[in-house]
């Protein structure tokens, strides 16, 4: 008795891991007595040349000779020998939903007008997959393997994901600068193909997410200062505000000549936005309003209020507001102003 029971084998999954898909137990024999032990998250396959003998899901502590044989296939009249056990391979397989990272190692080039080369961006997320088709599975991977891991699975996804990322942003990216609007989309369309050529080897695509894409770094700051200009919904206010804030950090403060260049520069093209702005004002008064009379305006003045009924108006420019002449030189910065109300240097208004 001691002689027979000291070949009987416990069948178990010997080396798990968490990111373990699939076990193969092989040994040249089960022998008699041997039991068959399943945890919580896992089924086990007994196959025989390949072929699938029985799936049992349920966990627990089997005896093989009386509880698992009389279940198999082709094996279920098995009668173990003295000396003879019985030739079957066991495979564990996780029956857990896998989650893993991915993202994009290199630059995807997105074709985009603007962009001769392609719109250059990155994107990361992650993606859940599990076993689906037992015998697609065994057939295309668990028959030639011993184990299988999630970075196995992780790999393939990933030598197909660039291409699929540029079919579904071409396809539901309405906003190249904008593209997590239509993550949804772009994901939804990725994953139903990722799923449709993975479930060939039995694993099924449950979900992918896009968390985020990113842009190389001038792409970026073009894109927030788009959106800045968007916020403040006038370009010249816009950068009235850019200017105030360089000023109040320093950054263009006197001590240098390009800094000097530089806030005249900007200040002279504030006050040419503001002209031209002020000059189309002018020119279209609306109609039944006649500018007022007396001194001629400041060229782009915007027209004054309609003047008393009997008082000179038509065709003669607006005069200026009296005690409202404008200084030679702006009395914040001192710099000599222009034919405009605001200093061309500080922004600083004048009347």
């Amino acid at each position: 008795m001691f002689f027979r029971k000291q070949f009987a084998n416990v069948v178990e999954w010997q080396e798990f891991r968490d990111d373990m898909i699939f076990w193969k137990w092989k040994n040249d024999e089960i022998k008699k007595g041997s039991r068959l032990i399943i945890r919580p998250g896992q089924d086990a396959i007994f196959l025989n040349n390949g072929k699938i003998e029985g799936i049992f899901r349920d966990e627990g502590d089997y005896d093989i000779e009386s509880q698992i044989i009389p279940f198999l296939s082709t094996l279920k009249g098995f009668k173990f020998g003295f000396n003879s056990g019985m030739r079957v391979e066991v495979l564990f397989v996780s029956t857990k939903e896998f989650v893993e990272k991915w993202g994009t190692p290199n630059v995807i080039n997105i074709p985009a007008p603007g962009f001769p080369g392609g719109m250059p961006i990155r994107a990361h997320g992650t993606f859940t997959f599990k076993v689906a088709d037992y015998v697609a599975f065994i057939d295309k991977i668990a028959g030639i393997r011993d184990q299988y891991l999630v970075e196995d699975v992780r790999i393939r996804i990933s030598a197909v994901l660039d291409q699929l990322l540029m079919k579904w942003i071409t396809r539901e990216g309405r906003d190249m600068f904008n593209l997590q609007a239509n993550s949804f989309e772009i994901a939804r369309g990725i994953r139903e193909d990722l799923d449709m050529e993975m479930i060939k080897s039995g694993i099924s695509v449950t979900g992918f997410n896009i968390v985020s894409f990113s842009y190389p770094k001038e792409v970026q700051d073009m894109i927030n200062k788009v959106a800045s200009q968007g916020m403040v919904g006038d370009i010249g206010r816009f950068q009235q505000i850019s200017l105030t804030e360089g000023m109040a950090s320093g950054k263009m403060g006197g001590g240098s000549v390009a800094a000097d260049m530089a806030g005249m520069m900007m200040g002279m093209q504030i006050a040419g936005n503001m002209l031209e702005q002020m000059n189309r004002q002018g020119t279209s008064p609306a109609p039944g309003v006649q500018p007022a009379g007396g001194a001629p305006s400041a060229a782009g003045q915007p027209p004054a209020a309609q003047p008393p009924a009997g008082q000179p108006s038509a065709g003669q420019p607006s005069a200026q507001p009296e005690g409202q002449a404008r200084p030679n030189f702006c009395p914040n910065c001192g710099t000599k102003t222009g034919p405009v109300n605001f200093c061309p240097n500080c922004g600083y208004k004048l009347v």
